[in-house]
């Protein structure tokens, strides 16, 4: 009898040591997967477009809710970090705007391409770099993926290529690297994403026309988060159906605030590029709860209630949350936990961002040019010399 009772004993000591959340997540058993019904995407020049309904697995849902979690939890610490006056100048958050980044990685593969314009940090991370390098390269600090010289704007990894700052000016450069694609006779597409601010811009007409000239594996999508900088869409552009705006291009226009509908729509567009057609244009309908940029409030030109509204109805983290717990593929302790792990993700990041040296004067020089033989490069004056090495 007395074993018996230490058994016992022993069992219940042991679960009082695990979590409750954690044994109870574990007890539960979850469905594999669950059919959702995605919102139908506006064409244009298409006779038809993405599925209507799609599966979503266990697996995939816990990844993306992952994701999206992260990035938003990143964001919101570099805009603490900015208001310290750890992170200088410009600075361009995505929250609210998850979606966009995970839903179209999760349409394309590891060796395919994008490229984007200033607002970068969350295709920075869904493209394979850690929040860590992500942080640490927004104070400027060595371990950054820029190795602290690129800042919020700069920002690379393999198959990205940026974080741009000139408005619009990556979008011809994304028809170059599909150009690259179909020239080495690659089965990969170029992501080119820009905003409805650059929409406007001359240097995009002239892309989208070489691009459907050479039927380059391209894939144009355009961010519409309702306002350039500071103007809406409607007081900017006499026609805001920008899926519309590649006239002999292909479009689509998609629900960017659902993952699995960017998801959805991205796989299309790929398989439409890799097919030989030529490029296609997305539009994805997005909102960002920050302003424009750290000098913006984000509240001169539109009402917190507005703000509040779509935060309420169309945050796309809570409609993934409500989709997969309502649907048996996670719960909401089991989600909770995940919270927890990214809080301490983005905290330790964090930690490392602000205690990582700055890189040394005498690097200033270094990585201009690539394979070449170290050599002098001028500074501000003459007189002031620099080693570059590549």
């Amino acid at each position: 009898m007395r074993k018996m009772l230490a058994a016992v004993s022993r069992v219940l000591s042991a679960a009082a040591q695990k979590p409750a959340s954690r044994v109870l997540v574990a007890s539960r058993n979850f469905a594999n997967d669950a059919t959702f019904e995605i919102k139908k995407c506006d064409l244009h020049r298409l006779e038809e477009g993405p599925p209507v309904t799609t599966v979503l697995t266990r697996e995939d849902g816990l990844k993306y809710y992952r994701m999206m979690q992260t990035v938003r939890r990143m964001e919101l610490k570099a805009d603490q970090l900015y208001k310290q006056k750890i992170i200088r100048g410009f600075c361009h958050l995505c929250d609210g705007q998850e979606a966009c980044c995970v839903g179209l990685e999760a349409g394309i593969n590891p060796t395919d391409h994008l490229i984007t314009a200033y607002r970068a940090h969350g295709f920075t991370f869904t493209r394979g770099l850690s929040v860590r390098e992500i942080l640490a390269e927004l104070t400027g600090r060595r371990g950054g993926c820029a190795k602290g010289k690129g800042g919020s704007m700069h920002m690379y990894a393999k198959n990205f290529y940026g974080g741009n700052g000139i408005v619009g000016a990556q979008v011809p450069l994304g028809a170059g690297i599909a150009l690259a694609c179909k020239y080495n006779g690659k089965d990969e597409v170029c992501l080119t994403l820009y905003g409805d601010g650059a929409a406007n811009q001359g240097q995009i007409f002239e892309a989208y026309n070489m691009a459907a000239l050479w039927k380059l594996p391209c894939i144009f999508i355009c961010e519409n988060n309702r306002y350039g900088m500071g103007t809406s869409v409607e007081r900017a552009a006499a026609s805001t159906d920008y899926y519309k705006r590649g006239d002999f291009i292909p479009g689509l226009r998609v629900d960017g605030m659902d993952v699995l509908c960017v998801r959805e729509a991205t796989r299309f567009a790929a398989a439409y590029c890799r097919s030989g057609k030529g490029p296609i244009l997305m539009e994805l309908q997005t909102y960002r709860y920050h302003g424009h940029s750290m000098s913006d409030p984000g509240v001169s030109y539109r009402t917190r209630e507005e703000i509040q509204e779509v935060r309420s109805k169309s945050d796309p983290i809570m409609l993934l949350k409500d989709r997969m717990v309502n649907s048996n593929l996670a719960s909401v302790e089991e989600l909770k936990e995940i919270d927890v792990e990214v809080r301490k993700e983005i905290e330790d990041a964090a930690q490392f961002a602000t205690a990582d040296p700055e890189p040394p004067l005498e690097e200033l020089g270094y990585h201009i040019y690539s394979s070449d033989p170290p050599f002098e490069v001028r500074g501000a004056n003459q007189w002031i010399k620099f080693k570059s090495i590549s």
